[in-house]
């Protein structure tokens, strides 16, 4: 059996790797509460399996989640007027 050896890693490497796991993992939180809260399964099981050292993540919570809460109260405002137009008929 052949042991494959590291090299040492010098401190500086350390800390950026530490402050990369530190923001990841607290990006990934982030992304993972506001998907299960908008009850978005398709993007929390993304976030949850893809690792993009939070840049998908913060993708998600500034730009998608905000555009699919947009999208979603157009819908149920037309869905309203829709409603509210039936009722006037009648």
């Amino acid at each position: 059996m052949q042991i494959i050896y590291l090299p040492d890693i010098t401190p500086l490497i350390a800390i950026v790797l530490a402050v990369a796991l530190a923001w990841s993992i607290a990006w990934k939180g982030i992304a993972l509460w506001t998907a299960a809260k908008k009850n978005h399964l398709a993007w929390f099981v993304v976030l949850l399996i893809v690792n993009t050292v939070g840049i998908l993540e913060i993708l998600y919570v500034y730009i998608f989640s905000a555009k699919l809460q947009r999208q979603f109260k157009q819908q149920i405002k037309k869905k309203l007027r829709k409603t509210a137009r039936r009722k006037r008929r009648k």
